[in-house]
């Protein structure tokens, strides 16, 4: 018997400026990205096993000068092969995956809106974000599960 998930869950979804930044995003067709590069199996599993499209999605700029939510977005797809895992001159080429069967996955991601920065410093002050796991010690997943309490105080802090 299969179950149906009746909620939106929330992401965080980390992404290098210079790879994809929001504007980025926001300059797309229809503002929508493939989420190429994953290479965590954690990750890859989120997204193939728990991410649906409509699940709301902060995104994170990582790697760059001041590291945090940049913006709201949302999973507009479900996964399929991720096609850089496949390409010798891509970063994110892997020589042992195979065509008929893909070890990474992508999905799509639709910018709604950029917002100001919410970086790590205001985050960790913020007791409702306490828990939340990209403020986690030794804590580098692109990819981690938002609580409906953290998605909402995010959202309080953003305005």
């Amino acid at each position: 018997m299969t179950t149906t998930r009746s909620a939106i869950q929330y992401w965080l979804m980390k992404s290098e400026p210079e790879e994809c930044s929001i504007d980025d995003a926001l300059a797309a067709l229809q503002h929508t990205v493939p989420w190429t590069g994953v290479r965590n199996y954690q990750a890859r599993n989120f997204m193939r096993d728990a991410m649906r499209v409509g699940d709301g999605v902060l995104f994170y700029h990582s790697s760059c000068a001041e590291p945090g939510v940049v913006g709201i977005a949302r999973v507009a797809s479900g996964t399929r092969a991720d096609p850089t895992q496949f390409d010798p001159a891509s970063p994110y080429f892997d020589a042992s995956s195979q065509q008929h069967a893909p070890r990474w996955l992508l999905l799509d991601v639709q910018a709604l809106r950029k917002t100001r920065v919410l970086g790590l410093k205001e985050m960790r002050e913020t007791p409702a974000l306490a828990g939340m796991r990209v403020l986690q010690r030794g804590n580098r997943l692109s990819i981690t599960p938002v609580t409906a309490q953290e998605w909402h105080a995010i959202e309080r802090l953003l305005g």
